[in-house]
C-alpha cells in the first residue's frame, strides 16, 4: 500500500516503513506528525484518487530528526566586468519516518473489493458454462 501526500509545497510518495526528507517542520524530535492532504491512495487492487485530496485518509508518522543538507554554492559572475559573487545554502529538512496509511473504512473497502471480485468470477464461470 502506497501513498501521494502533498506537504511543503511538494508531493511525496510514501509507504509504511520508509524514512522521507521534508523541507524543515516544526515538530519536536520523536513527536508524531499527520499529514491529512493525501491525494491519492493504492494498494494492491485499488487506486482512490481526491479531487483534490481523498476524504477520511490521513498518513501517520514520526519525527526522527532535523539537520541540513549539503552546501550548494551559488555564483555569479559578469564577464568583462569584474563582477564575482560566491554565496552558499544549506536547505533545513526534517527526517520523518512513515509509520501508518489510515484510511476511513479500511475493512469495509476490502469486503467490498472482494464482492466485486467475486461477482466477476460467478460472470466468467456462467460464460463458460455457455459456451
Amino acid at each position: 500500500m502506497y501513498a501521494i501526500i502533498e506537504s511543503c509545497g511538494k508531493q511525496y510518495k510514501v509507504s509504511e516503513g520508509d524514512v522521507v526528507f521534508f523541507e524543515k517542520l516544526e515538530t519536536e524530535e520523536g513527536k508524531k506528525v499527520t499529514f491529512d492532504q493525501v491525494v491519492l491512495v493504492s494498494d494492491d487492487k485499488k487506486v482512490e484518487v481526491g479531487a483534490p485530496y481523498v476524504k477520511g485518509v490521513k498518513v501517520e508518522g514520526k519525527v526522527v530528526s532535523h539537520g541540513k543538507a549539503k552546501k550548494v554554492l551559488v555564483y555569479k559572475y559578469k564577464a568583462k566586468k569584474n563582477y564575482r559573487r560566491t554565496q552558499g545554502h544549506r536547505q533545513p529538512y526534517t527526517k520523518v519516518e512513515i509509520t501508518s496509511i489510515k484510511t476511513a473504512s479500511g475493512k469495509a473497502e476490502t469486503a467490498e473489493v472482494k464482492e466485486a471480485s467475486a461477482k466477476a468470477e460467478t460472470k466468467k464461470a456462467t460464460a463458460k458454462k455457455e459456451a
